[in-house]
């Protein structure tokens, strides 16, 4: 944490000379790379999964574990993503990369999610198919396959369930491996089914049910890696209350200029401008804020800038004119 000064210039917003900054950087640990192993053991099971699921679809002709391989590839490519961008997201600052390489996260974030919605495009096509050129299908072997993707699909899961509620690359590893140990126990029902009528329509009725539902169940995900990459509040941050809390600070009279955004899946920036009037504050003003910023809401990288009196620039007008508030 440190006290200085920079001159107007290098934030294009034209105030006076002299202003303290306070940069909160705190260490800390928040599992990026840590995961490797976990990776490493999902990859290999759910890799060797789809292919012994994608083969036995073919053996017994079954478009509902043909769906369910579709998708199990696609989570073996986000494993991949994911993991990759884990070890890139943990490397240091460098001068080309002065944030690191932590936002590779959030572009495989957005990439799982593209991902898995292409899979599951290409299963509903082949679903669709299904219904007008249906297959003779064995059940039995439908129930044997899927009850085996069950326990491999579980036993993955476990391994992200700790870092899920911290990392949303981790949370997604989660929910696609929980998802489709669902999808596995509705393929073994499927097969049951089938099994007992000997109906194999029931095979792409099952497969369709599956897609849309995995479709609806990735829907939140996918909105919450765009609105990263959009850099976006992150959901667990509340502006309004942030900006409460430095606006009911001692001698604070205005914040403007507050901006929030994700630098990775794990981390929070943050930049504000806040008008002491009483002149400027030290480091221990500055330290404290920026701790309780991380202790209170989460962002672990606060940069903040003390104005003795307001100064109208372009952009705290143009933010001003669309957020609604007086500066």
């Amino acid at each position: 944490m440190q006290g200085h000064d920079h001159d107007a210039k290098a934030h294009g917003h034209g105030h006076a000379l002299g202003h303290a900054h306070g940069h909160g950087h705190h260490h800390h640990g928040h599992g990026q790379g840590s995961h490797g192993t976990a990776f490493a053991i999902a990859v290999v099971l759910n890799a060797g999964f789809v292919v012994a699921e994608a083969v036995a679809s073919f053996v017994s002709g079954s478009a509902a574990l043909l769906a369910d391989a579709g998708h199990n590839l696609g989570d073996v490519l986000s494993l991949l993503l994911a993991w990759g961008a884990s070890v890139l997201a943990a490397r240091p600052a460098s001068k080309g990369f002065t944030y690191g390489l932590k936002s590779s996260s959030i572009l495989a974030a957005i990439a799982n999610a593209a991902l898995l919605w292409v899979a599951l495009g290409a299963v509903l096509i082949e679903t669709l198919r299904r219904f007008w050129q249906p297959e003779q299908v064995n059940g039995w072997q439908m129930m044997a396959v899927a009850a085996v993707g069950i326990v491999i699909n579980l036993a993955s899961a476990l391994l992200f369930a700790r870092g899920r509620k911290s990392d949303l690359n981790l949370r997604a590893a989660f929910q696609h491996l929980m998802a489709d140990a669902v999808v596995s126990a509705s393929v073994v029902g499927a097969g049951l089914v089938i099994m007992l009528t000997g109906q194999n329509w029931i095979d792409p009725v099952a497969s369709l049910i599956i897609t849309l539902g995995l479709a609806w169940a990735s829907w939140d995900l996918l909105k919450d890696a765009i609105k990263m990459g959009l850099l976006a509040v992150p959901a667990h941050i509340d502006e309004a209350a942030v900006r409460v809390y430095l606006t009911g600070l001692p001698g604070v009279a205005a914040v403007h200029d507050l901006h929030i955004w994700p630098m990775s899946t794990t981390e929070t920036a943050f930049t504000a401008h806040l008008i002491m009037p009483g002149g400027h504050a030290g480091d221990s003003f500055l330290s404290a804020i920026a701790a309780e910023l991380e202790s209170r809401f989460g962002i672990q990288h606060a940069t903040i800038q003390i104005e003795a009196a307001a100064a109208e620039c372009k952009l705290h007008a143009a933010s001003a004119k669309h957020a609604g508030h007086a500066h």
